[in-house]
């Protein structure tokens, strides 16, 4: 059973990620605000452009991994130090470049933290306030909060906190590839310095809001529990559900990861031992909610609050309701459903709940089977191969007064000041489209690389890459129903380098051997390790 369970997790991802990879060569998934407001675009492939970008991309792939393969021969102290210290030099120069300001949520939390930290105004949890409403930001409320009480309205720090968290995803990627390859000789520094130089991770410190926390705290739980299920350590368990209960404090998609781990164990129960997986579900499941009853616990016990913060909140069904939508197949439906919590059930959660599910009813008895098909087609394709995770909007941003085309004026925020690569980028400029271009094109060639290793591992029947695949397909599922935005696949991009690059070594390595049959490499088969 455990065998049939991993074939059909393995065969199931391997039929979307081909489903991605075929549909990129019809449909280009785009996202450019400056140029087009808060719309989703599929559009026609452009088949001049996309063609000659996967040729270049896969050469100075080829190029850059011979070149970290010399690397292999120093030791890891003096490498990864090296490799981190260079990504953040390359985050630093970018959020100096790009000085992009505060604006949507970003903007509110940031101002709900001054406000509790130097007024204590905590009026935002009464009705009609913004954590009446979303209550879960609280988290990234609060931690601003205490980076603001140390470093006083200062936006680089926040952002320099974020460079940090960022490394340590970058870390973490290495550690996991480690713990998924423990027979792998070699050192293999090319996973880190991809994980170190990948675009929308570089730009998106720019976003002061939970996802670069929230991507780091499950990453790194993520090793912790993928490390308990190889060396069956209890102490790495507690680490990882503490991490996980923190992160899914910041970004409420723990859920994903715990179930990802904990399926995982009871996949290798033999291996692991039945009294152990029984405790680490359980440590596992009682520390997950932790964070979010203390702190209710905490604003009662303070007076900050009456009753739970979450007893009027906005319900999971506005959020489902959004998911189905035929024209923007899923992404932000332009307020009708805050319309339906705010306005129709004046912030009662019960009320606007049944006003959500009468709603999401009447969509789907209203719209065809084929409607409702293409719509959920439309909503997969863009969300998983859109592949810039909106950096445009959330990473390089724009200056509003320099800003043209069809965008609504207001929330797209603007820089601290302007400089010449601020003007180049300016609007839909050709840097600006290249650089979406670029992250788009290597999103694609990550799908068609993780395609090649999936086919291997299901192939050989080797699932070490099982907790990653479980993770996809969760993520996978749960954004076929909930509300959409390419940026919320951000806390996967760790899994989506590991299962790309491992999925490019065994191309390598497969193109070198053969190579070296015909003595066109002189028998070298460096890298061709596996």
């Amino acid at each position: 059973m455990p065998t049939f369970i991993q074939r059909f997790c393995y065969g199931l991802l391997i039929f979307f990620v081909a489903l991605f990879i075929v549909s990129c060569f019809f449909v280009r998934a785009e996202y450019i605000y400056a140029v087009y407001a808060d719309n989703p675009l599929l559009e026609s492939q452009r088949l001049y452009i996309f063609i000659p970008l996967i040729i270049v991309m896969l050469l100075l792939s080829v190029v850059l991994y011979r070149l970290c393969l010399k690397l292999n021969a120093y030791r890891t102290r003096n490498v990864i130090p090296l490799v981190l210290i260079g990504s953040f030099v390359l985050q630093l120069a970018i959020i100096f470049i790009f000085p992009r300001q505060p604006t949507d949520d970003s903007q509110t939390v940031l101002g709900l933290a001054m406000n509790m930290l130097y007024n204590g105004d905590y009026s935002t949890f009464e009705s009609g306030g913004y954590l009446h409403m979303f209550p879960f930001n609280y988290s990234i409320v609060l931690y601003l909060e205490a980076l603001l009480a140390i470093f006083p309205d200062n936006y680089l720090v926040i952002k320099i906190f974020n460079i940090l968290f960022m490394l340590l995803t970058t870390l973490m990627i290495y550690l996991i590839y480690k713990q998924i390859n423990p027979g792998m000789q070699r050192r293999d520094y090319g996973v880190l310095v991809f994980a170190a130089t990948f675009i929308p991770a570089l730009f998106m410190n720019n976003l002061i809001y939970n996802d670069v926390i929230g991507t780091a705290l499950l990453t790194t739980a993520f090793y912790f529990g993928i490390k308990f299920i190889k060396q069956h350590h209890i102490r790495d368990i507690i680490i990882a559900a503490v991490l996980l209960a923190i992160g899914n404090y910041f970004r409420s998609i723990g859920i994903i990861f715990l179930l990802a781990i904990a399926i995982t164990m009871l996949l290798r129960l033999r291996s692991i031992g039945v009294k152990k997986v029984i405790l680490s579900i359980c440590i596992m499941g009682v520390l997950f909610s932790t964070p979010a009853l203390a702190q209710n616990a905490l604003l009662q016990a303070t007076g900050k609050v009456e009753s739970s913060v979450t007893t009027n909140s906005a319900p999971i069904y506005m959020w489902l309701n959004m998911g189905i939508n035929l024209e923007r197949f899923g992404f932000w439906d332009n307020m009708a459903s805050y319309q339906i919590y705010q306005r129709q059930a004046n912030y009662n959660k019960a009320e606007s709940s049944e006003l959500f599910k009468q709603s999401i009813e009447q969509k789907l008895s209203d719209a065809s089977f084929g409607e409702l098909t293409a719509m959920y087609y439309k909503k997969l394709i863009w969300t998983w191969t859109e592949g810039t995770y909106q950096l445009e909007r959330y990473g390089i941003g724009s200056d509003n007064s320099a800003s043209g085309g069809q965008r609504n004026m207001g929330i797209m925020g603007s820089y601290s000041y302007t400089n010449a690569v601020t003007e180049l980028f300016a609007g839909n400029s050709a840097y600006r489209t290249g650089t979406l271009w670029i992250a788009y094109t290597i999103s694609f060639l990550m799908y068609c690389f993780a395609l090649v290793r999936l086919i291997g591992s299901f192939r050989a029947k080797r699932y070490e890459e099982v907790p990653l695949v479980l993770v996809l397909l969760g993520f996978i599922g749960f954004y076929l129903l909930w509300e959409i935005k390419s940026r919320y696949l951000f806390p996967v991009y760790p899994l989506l380098i590991l299962l790309s690059y491992m999925g490019f070594r065994d191309v390598y390595s497969w193109a070198q051997n053969k190579q070296s049959l015909k003595w066109l490499t002189g028998g070298n088969k460096q890298g061709g390790e596996a």
